[in-house]
């Protein structure tokens, strides 16, 4: 098992590129505001995940910068710890995942929020057609209410925010 370590977390590696989905809105004075789905949790809980470093990466990026807040909802906490546990065939308890997932907020520390769940599940947007999209259109809703973007690792969401692939590095 691999699951999420601190030493994860130090945002040892410097953004470079100019559009990393958080610089370019804060070098205009926003405050930028993202909701962290399922997969980004995921991915960056578990070391071995293929999305990792891309996830490491973007959220130390996005601690650094003043004023953007990384928030998280009952549905991608719960998410986590379900998609933890059963990645490791029960291995992993619910609480151990649960902790997993604490620490993992706690090292965000000012720079996170929780955002509690007022959106009805009843009415879906046009592009929600079946019933693996629900989740996604519901956080999506979520997010826009409360003047955040999703982000994601998800293509194919109408308005969210894919979180940006690693730039090459330079030797």
């Amino acid at each position: 098992m691999s699951a999420h370590r601190r030493d994860d977390l130090c945002g040892t590696q410097k953004p470079t590129a100019a559009d990393d989905g958080v610089s370019a809105g804060i070098a205009l004075g926003f405050s930028l505001k993202y909701l962290l789905d399922v997969n980004v949790l995921v991915a960056w809980g578990w070391s071995d995940h293929v999305e990792h470093e891309r996830t490491v990466t973007w959220i130390a990026a996005a601690k650094q910068q003043s004023g953007t807040v990384l928030l998280t909802s009952a549905i991608p906490q719960l998410g986590f710890v379900r998609v933890s546990v059963q990645r490791t065939g029960g291995q992993l308890t619910v609480n151990a995942a649960g902790k997993t997932l604490a620490d993992m907020v706690g090292s965000l520390g000012s720079a996170h929020a929780f955002l509690a769940d007022d959106q009805s599940a009843s009415v879906f947007p046009a592009w929600c057609q079946t019933s693996s999209r629900t989740t996604d259109a519901h956080l999506l809703k979520l997010a826009e209410a409360h003047g955040a973007k999703l982000a994601t690792l998800d293509t194919g969401i109408p308005g969210a925010f894919l979180i940006p692939a690693p730039t090459a590095k330079t030797r």
